[in-house]
């Protein structure tokens, strides 16, 4: 069964005055996720990937078209469709296990189930031994699997993430892709992605949506069949990421 659907969806935003023109960012956007996929949505900037993921997320409502979450009008954000932001959005006077907790929290699940469930999801994403720790005192990758676990623990119908590994260094980015490889193929979750990176899209995703340029709209849908773990020296991944790149370079020759 499909999980998310967008179906002609366009979203315009409003001149910040009379004389000021109104912006479309997003025109006739048509895509469907299946239960369990994992997809990735590339675009250069200002094409509207952004505007997508807070749409799904509830963070904005379409001016046309509509968005569908297991055939239901998607609405307000609430917790089946967690989002994991690029600046992880962790709450600083809180620990570990406390941020991961807080979700539960709010969706009333019980103490005893709470601690089961927290537990679970720190060893998951390797972080044993650092419950008690507050996020100062954990480098950026941890404190992003952090992020993750919390994410994960309120069992989301869809996780959303915002370019999560963006702020890291190029080492612990790739390490953080591996994780995630390694985090999705346990917790199997219907997962949207937004990134600027090619290799990040392929090393990830079963399937890779490219955007046009503003106002943006679906210019292909690429299927990834690559075995994982993928390899950035594979031919396979060389074919797909110098294909993935014309078509985003085209965009650019439009715009020239």
């Amino acid at each position: 069964m499909a999980v998310l659907s967008s179906i002609g969806l366009s979203k315009r935003f409003a001149g910040h005055s009379a004389n000021d023109p109104s912006v479309l960012a997003l025109s006739s956007v048509n895509f469907t996720i299946n239960h369990n996929e994992f997809c990735s949505v590339l675009g250069h900037s200002g094409c509207g990937k952004t505007t997508l993921l807070t749409m799904v997320a509830g963070f904005e409502q379409p001016t046309e078209g509509e968005l569908l979450l297991d055939g239901k009008p998607i609405g307000k954000p609430g917790w089946e469709r967690s989002m994991i932001f690029q600046d992880y959005a962790l709450f600083h006077w809180l620990t570990v296990e406390e941020n991961i907790s807080f979700g539960l929290e709010m969706k009333n699940v019980p103490r005893d189930e709470r601690k089961s469930v927290v537990k679970e999801y720190i060893n998951l994403v390797g972080l044993s031994g650092f419950d008690r720790r507050y996020p100062h005192q954990l480098s950026g990758g941890m404190r992003q699997r952090v992020s993750i676990a919390r994410a994960l623990a309120v069992n989301p119908q869809i996780l959303l993430m915002d370019e999560p590994f963006a702020a890291l260094d190029a080492q612990n980015r790739s390490l953080m892709q591996k994780e995630m490889v390694r985090i999705w193929e346990r917790a199997r979750k219907t997962c949207l992605l937004v990134t600027h990176s090619i290799d990040e899209a392929i090393t990830l995703s079963d399937r890779i949506l490219v955007m046009t340029r503003r106002p943006g709209t679906i210019k292909a849908d690429i299927k990834v069949e690559l075995p994982r773990p993928r390899q950035e020296d594979d031919p396979g991944v060389i074919l797909l990421r110098r294909q993935i790149k014309e078509l985003i370079i085209d965009e650019f020759e439009v715009e020239r």
